[in-house]
């Protein structure tokens, strides 16, 4: 009994120094992001309000992605706070040994990693929506717009001439298969109906196969190929469904289904999805090293070496983790275990840390 009451003062002492320091890093997001995006608006007319609500909008998806270290940083804070008021000494005396403390910790942990992901992570990407909706207002290219959905992948594309609206079925390869394009003029009247068995959508010059041509006295022409000039290609369209950090949980599982219903790669979906995953495994390790770290360094004197040491491995995890990706993307390693792999090289080494400090 006395040592549950133990457990609940700490967790609530673990617990606060988690959002001291998640309030510290929101601080250093919010002054380096408000100077970019004043950078950024500083050649479009608008007021001071404008930047600084976009800092806030995407100041928690910034945040998100500073939680392992969080986690590292706020573990190590809350050793060196039990030490210097003797509390862990005490907590020996009833029977809260080294395992039991990083055994306890590392629940709690794990336990807050699926409040982050259900919680934090869903609201953090309803403000990145709002925040990529007022930036495109002032980006080049707001005048286009790609979207998938269950009816097939839909893009719109401004030119001199005017308008033209496509719907594809799906994308197979470096097509657009079966086609259908409406060309308005810059009042926005329809000017012509074009049906292609498929696009080549590799370059911005997309060459159309198998075209029927319908004007508006529905008079139709065919021919076997035509090319069309587009301020698309594959790599812009990919580029536009590539930030997913703007859609919640549920609406990435249904982005999924729409890109496997038109043949749409859902490999970026499935790496968001482990990531997901991934975290609380993340935030349990970052906690178990930290306080490996701290158990083996008790002293005062070795504060600061022990909050570089925590620095230098939130680096060495960073890095770790941009390395494993490249590996994924260059196709060395497959996509899933690009986001695994660091963990598990951190799984490993703290096994072998925990071994160590349970038998001292």
């Amino acid at each position: 009994m006395i040592l549950n009451i133990h457990k609940f003062y700490l967790f609530k002492k673990f617990l606060k120094k988690i959002i001291l320091i998640s309030g510290i890093f929101l601080v250093l997001v919010l002054i380096i992001n408000l100077i970019e995006e004043s950078n950024f608006l500083k050649n479009n007319e608008t007021t001071f309000i404008t930047p600084l609500l976009l800092t806030v909008l995407n100041a928690p998806s910034l945040l998100y992605e500073m939680f392992p270290f969080i986690f590292l940083i706020s573990t190590q804070f809350f050793f060196i706070d039990i030490y210097e008021n003797r509390e862990f000494f005490t907590l020996k005396q009833f029977g809260m040994d080294n395992f039991t403390m990083l055994r306890f910790l590392s629940y709690i942990s794990f336990a807050l990693g699926f409040i982050v992901i259900i919680v934090f992570y869903n609201f953090s990407s309803i403000l990145k929506n709002e925040y990529l909706k007022i930036k495109n207002n002032y980006a080049d290219d707001n005048k286009y717009l790609a979207v998938i959905t269950k009816n097939g992948i839909w893009i719109k594309d401004s030119l001199e001439a005017g308008t033209i609206i496509i719907n594809a079925d799906k994308i197979e390869d470096e097509f657009l298969i079966n086609a259908s394009l409406t060309k308005f003029d810059t009042n926005f009247r329809i000017e012509q109906n074009i049906i292609a068995e498929k696009i080549n959508i590799k370059n911005y010059n997309w060459i159309l196969t198998n075209v029927i041509i319908t004007e508006l006295e529905n008079f139709s022409k065919k021919y076997d190929t035509l090319t069309l000039k587009s301020s698309f290609n594959l790599e812009k369209i990919n580029n536009l469904f590539s930030d997913l950090s703007s859609l919640t949980y549920f609406e990435l599982l249904k982005l999924e289904k729409d890109y496997n219903s038109i043949g749409y790669s859902v490999d970026e979906i499935a790496i968001q999805k482990h990531r997901f995953y991934s975290l609380p495994f993340l935030l349990c390790i970052m906690t178990i090293i930290a306080s490996i770290i701290m158990i083996n360094n008790k002293f005062k004197k070795n504060i600061l070496l022990n909050l570089f040491i925590g620095i230098f491995i939130s680096v060495v995890v960073y890095y770790l983790g941009h390395f494993s990706s490249l590996l994924g993307e260059n196709g060395r390693l497959p996509l899933i275990l690009s986001i695994w792999f660091p963990i598990i090289v951190l799984i490993s080494l703290s096994i072998i840390g925990v071994i160590k400090l349970n038998e001292k």
